[in-house]
């Protein structure tokens, strides 16, 4: 399979990477980017071929196109793509585009999935949600979920409006994880651990529950109840959170999230 990327930022930088790791070599890759600095550290890194701009040398040959460019470049890329089109299959990472504005972005080819990964692909921890338009085959489909698992797990939703409540929660999600750890980091901090030391009882514990969690069949709540004595130090802690609504709060702020997903695509979606 040979694969042409057009952006060579952070996420083509981890797919090429995991893919390497699963028995492509250099030369299946071709990454597309005006930044030279970049190119040249992909070249350095990986030994793969690069260019400034997409040219009929760069994508003619390749089987998959994987727009690895930001959501506001989208329309930009498309038009110089477009006219390189034949059977390739072409994945979307850009938050927000949907499949109808690509296709007429790209005078009407429909070979597109759209994709929601999140940052931790950067470590080949992801997870990415996909939706695939009607003309993709089932080859297509393997295609993707092959190069999807590079960097993490890869699942398939049944419906495009989807793809906007996962960006908010698995997209947007490990900022929220960041942002509860910045959370634990300062009290203990103000409780008088130091700075190291609490970094490490909040990473740690932050990776422990997950993969408890991973591991059991139990449902989140229950998993909850069973470190929560009554009258203990964790229902202390979490009456506290219950008091100031922050399960309320948070899933409100998911919904926002969704909804600005939405917004984003009526807007970088308008002619």
């Amino acid at each position: 399979m040979k694969i042409s990327f057009i952006g060579g930022g952070n996420m083509a930088t981890a797919f090429i990477g995991g893919l390497l790791k699963q028995g492509f070599s250099a030369g299946d890759f071709h990454v597309v980017d005006p930044y030279a600095p970049g190119r040249e550290k992909l070249t350095r890194e990986f030994g793969v071929a690069t260019s400034p701009a997409a040219t009929q040398e760069a994508l003619a040959l390749c089987d998959v196109i994987v727009m690895a460019v930001k959501p506001q470049q989208m329309r930009e890329a498309c038009a110089a793509v477009a006219p390189h089109l034949k059977t390739q299959l072409l994945l979307s990472i850009a938050a927000g585009i949907r499949l109808p504005d690509l296709s007429r972005w790209l005078n009407g080819y429909r070979r597109l999935i759209r994709t929601m990964p999140n940052t931790p692909a950067l470590i080949g921890a992801g997870i990415t949600a996909m939706y695939a338009d009607e003309a993709v085959d089932a080859d297509g489909r393997a295609a993707a979920e092959r190069i999807l698992a590079a960097v993490g797990r890869a699942l398939w939703v049944a419906e495009e409006a989807l793809l906007d409540p996962v960006t908010a929660v698995s997209g947007s999600g490990p900022a929220y994880v960041f942002y509860f750890l910045e959370a634990m980091e300062k009290a203990g901090q103000e409780l008088g651990l130091p700075d190291k030391t609490v970094r490490d009882l909040a990473l740690e514990t932050f990776i422990g529950a997950a993969r408890l969690a991973s591991q059991s069949p139990e449902s989140f709540a229950t998993l909850r109840e069973r470190v929560t004595s009554k009258g203990g130090t964790t229902a202390a802690a979490l009456q506290v959170m219950d008091q100031h609504g922050m399960k309320n709060a948070f899933v409100e702020a998911l919904k926002a999230a969704s909804a600005r997903s939405r917004e984003m695509g009526d807007e970088l979606g308008k002619d």
